[in-house]
């Protein structure tokens, strides 16, 4: 835990606001933070981890293939790859692109959006963060999708109520304090990060001791970016600059583990959130983990979470894989 909080205090984020919605039901659109949402608050960057605080009402949010995620009045879901999403009143229709229904910005405000069915109204705010400050190992083995209850906590009912104030002033068609709101928006992120990792098993987060060591950060941001190569131990030290011994030592003493187990472990947890979070075949899942085989999957799955996949995943309550008819 004290290695990513190093790494999450070194990393000094931008952002902002750049969309003020209002949604009636039934409403259901997609949507994807793009370089141009960002361009009026700092140059196109390359990485960006996108949010939505909901002020009023609530939404579902999806990202293709997972399980829709319930986002009420008072959170923010916070995207940390800013993956493609679809989210609305309901998901059954086809989605709007938000492109087609954003209004241009006025006098450095964000643009607006007002679309829907005249049913229950659902308000957010949309906007971005990014850093200057490569932190791919950290951002590559969070979930796709993290919701914060902004008013939990000892500062909850500051942070809550100054978002609030935000989207008051951006329905006044003011806003005051832009670099507010992204200095809020950053604190969000490093608050839901940090309950995301206590929330994990010590073997599950042993990764963040590497993050202080730049080979080993670097050896670890190939692994979660591309965990279904063949990888080696001599692969990953050529990779980072490092003999195979001196990498397998620094390794293995700063994460606890030898890269090859840590990498098996990587394939079976990635493995492990794809069978919970989406109905995909688990013939897929395996061959995406890195196994040439769905029994040698099977086999390997049920030594490290004792119940073979199928098992496992009806466990968890997932919604089953779709079938193909006869």
């Amino acid at each position: 835990m004290d290695a990513a909080l190093d790494v999450l205090r070194m990393i000094r984020f931008t952002g902002g606001i750049f969309l003020d919605a209002e949604f009636t039901a039934p409403w259901c659109v997609a949507a994807q933070v793009t370089p141009e949402d960002c361009r009026p608050f700092t140059p196109v960057p390359g990485g960006i981890l996108a949010y939505h605080y909901v002020s009023a009402g609530r939404l579902l949010l999806q990202v293709d293939p997972g399980v829709p995620v319930v986002v009420s009045a008072g959170h923010i879901v916070l995207l940390p790859r800013n993956d493609p999403h679809v989210l609305g009143s309901e998901l059954g229709c086809p989605p709007v692109s938000v492109e087609h229904l954003m209004q241009p910005m006025i006098e450095g405000g964000p643009a607006r959006i007002v679309y829907g069915g005249g049913g229950d109204t659902t308000r957010l705010l949309c906007g971005f963060l990014h850093s200057e400050m490569p932190c791919d190992a950290l951002i590559g083995v969070l979930p796709s999708v993290m919701t914060l209850d902004v008013a939990e906590g000892a500062a909850g009912s500051w942070i809550e109520s100054s978002f609030r104030f935000a989207a008051s002033e951006l329905a006044a068609g003011t806003v005051r304090s832009p670099d507010l709101l992204a200095r809020l928006a950053e604190l969000l992120f490093i608050e839901a990060v940090q309950r995301y990792l206590a929330s994990l098993p010590p073997e599950q987060r042993a990764w963040v001791g590497g993050l202080r060591d730049p080979f080993v950060s670097g050896a670890l941001t190939q692994l979660h970016d591309h965990p279904q190569r063949h990888w080696t131990t001599q692969a990953l030290a050529r990779q980072v600059g490092l003999s195979r011994s001196a990498f397998a030592e620094r390794f293995t003493e700063l994460v606890g583990v030898p890269p090859m187990r840590y990498l098996a472990r990587l394939r079976l947890q990635n493995a492990a959130r794809q069978l919970r979070e989406s109905p995909t075949p688990i013939s897929r899942i395996a061959l995406e983990a890195g196994y040439e085989s769905e029994a040698s999957f099977n086999k390997a799955f049920k030594r490290e979470f004792g119940a073979p996949p199928a098992t496992w995943r009806r466990e968890q309550g997932t919604p089953p894989e779709p079938t193909t008819a006869d």
